[in-house]
């Protein structure tokens, strides 16, 4: 009977309530769509903002910038979002142990408003200082968001809800890219007239958040662990769960972790990296970080439009079939959230990661091909789909799950600060080098990516384990036992002639 109640306890606690959906769904679309869209909005105004900056600096200095320094600002202005995004990434740990994770997400919309006030007056102002100085601003938002909401939603879901929710945010960013490419059209906001106002729409649904988000409560693990306010612990998950819900066991769950880093400060970034009790929990976020944007999806977005051009599709068409890949990253994201906690978090990054690798070898296969092949062409613009779908299904947001899941609250900011600089890091070289390795590899390079897909894949099949229903105390305990079994095969192999206990059995001989 006891049993009963027990099962009864927990299935009432892990129901997907409407206060939970709504969390999730306002921090995403306040917050991770933004990045999404400030990825993609740069594309289509391209030639107006270098006309912009072409005829701001002629009426400046009476003289035109060449094609070479058009360029080079051009570029600026795109990459700037990334060094933004390091930025962010590295205030993470401090903020969210200060303000909280609600409370960092509402402070951080200040930062929004600002970019969009800049880039917006822009053009009446005649300033390009204010559109780059805008997108680096966007980029510190999107820095931030990246990694605090995945942390916000994946401490106030219950843990058979909590990939399915992590996930909400990466289908977000995708809707981010999709409404960038529509708004983007020249039939709505792809006019030379309104590309200041198609950079700086972003302040509306942040908004929406500012207005909203206060209302609901911060994270309840954030409140009884690194608050010790039990109130208002207990009225936050009184919020997030069913009325018939025990929360007792939740509350029990949280004191065990809590107990456990009693004596456990939060750790800084350098405390993170030498602490040995979660070496492969780092070694891990570090491969599936930096594996999410090593995989070539930046450079295969990069090379979309050529690709598609090489395939034979008229230039006037080629806005709309860009927009059909942004529907299919849109689609692949919700199949990703609803097949999460059915299928596990290790399935859909192995997949998905494999998928990708396979692609990449078969778009390099087309490239060399489709001069003597013409169907070839078309083999070359389905790898470009089956990557985007690839990626978005599970590499595009179950790193940053993972990221929060593999730690306790004491190493969780400094690990999302860890995640999230290597992740904006990567995220960098690949826009920089990209075009050179492409211009000395030619079609091999993306080879490299196929390496790199396949080498991430492997790696999470052979050493992280499945979380799906787990505690973050049981996770834990997983990777302990790995540190363990491997300490012992180390203390075995030195046993078999390469430590100094063979050398003991000569003496004693």
């Amino acid at each position: 009977m006891a049993e009963e109640v027990l099962l009864s306890s927990e299935k009432n606690s892990g129901r997907l309530t409407w206060s939970l959906l709504a969390v999730a769904l306002l921090a995403s679309f306040g917050s991770s769509m933004l990045y999404g869209y400030n990825l993609a909005v740069v594309n289509s105004p391209a030639d107006y903002i270098k006309d912009f900056y072409n005829r701001t600096i002629v009426s400046r200095n009476g003289t035109s910038l060449d094609e070479e320094a058009l360029t080079l600002m051009y570029s600026l202005t795109v990459s700037i979002f990334a060094i933004g995004g390091l930025v962010g990434s590295l205030m993470v740990g401090a903020l969210v142990t200060r303000f909280g994770r609600k409370g960092t997400l509402v402070n951080s919309t200040v930062l929004v408003f600002i970019a969009g006030s800049l880039m917006v007056f822009s053009r009446a102002c005649a300033s390009l200082e204010m559109v780059i100085i805008g997108r680096f601003i966007t980029g510190i938002h999107s820095g931030l968001s990246l990694s605090v909401v995945p942390m916000y939603l994946g401490e106030i879901a219950p843990k058979n809800q909590r990939g399915f929710l992590g996930l909400i945010p990466s289908i977000f960013i995708c809707i981010g890219v999709f409404c960038a490419q529509i708004l983007g059209l020249h039939e709505l906001l792809g006019k030379e007239e309104h590309w200041p106002v198609l950079l700086s729409l972003v302040v509306f649904p942040t908004l929406i958040q500012l207005v909203l988000l206060p209302w609901f409560p911060e994270s309840p693990r954030y409140l009884l662990i690194e608050k010790h306010n039990v109130p208002a612990t207990v009225e936050a998950l009184k919020w997030y769960r069913t009325a018939k819900c025990d929360i007792q066991l939740e509350i029990e769950e949280m004191q065990e972790e809590q107990r456990s880093l009693s004596s456990v400060n939060t750790l800084s970034v350098l405390e993170l990296l030498t602490d040995r009790t979660v070496r492969w929990q780092v070694i891990s976020i570090v491969v599936v970080n930096m594996g999410m944007q090593l995989s070539g999806i930046d450079a295969i977005w990069f090379y979309t439009n050529t690709i598609f051009e090489n395939a034979g599709i008229p230039t006037a068409q080629i806005q709309y079939t860009t927009v059909g890949t942004g529907a299919i990253e849109v689609i692949a994201g919700l199949v990703g959230g609803f097949t999460i906690e059915r299928l596990g978090r290790r399935p859909l990054m192995v997949g998905g990661f494999g998928f990708m690798g396979f692609c990449c070898a078969g778009i390099t296969l087309a490239l060399l091909l489709q001069a003597h092949v013409p169907f070839m062409r078309y083999i070359s613009v389905g790898c470009v789909i089956g990557i985007i779908a690839g990626f978005c299904i599970g590499p595009a947001g179950i790193p940053f799950l993972m990221t929060a899941e593999l730690f306790t609250q004491s190493h969780r900011p400094a690990a999302y600060t860890v995640a999230g600089s290597l992740n904006w890091i990567s995220n960098f070289t690949v826009g920089f080098v990209f075009p050179f390795l492409q211009m000395s590899a030619g079609a091999f390079c993306y080879l490299v990516f196929c390496g790199i897909c396949v080498a991430v894949a492997a790696y999470v099949y052979v050493v992280i384990p499945e979380t799906k229903n787990k505690t973050f105390v049981e996770i834990s305990e997983l990777f302990a036992a790995k540190e363990s079994a491997i300490s012992g095969r180390l203390k075995l192999t030195k046993m078999n002639g390469y430590g100094t206990a063979p050398t003991q059995m000569r003496t004693d001989v």
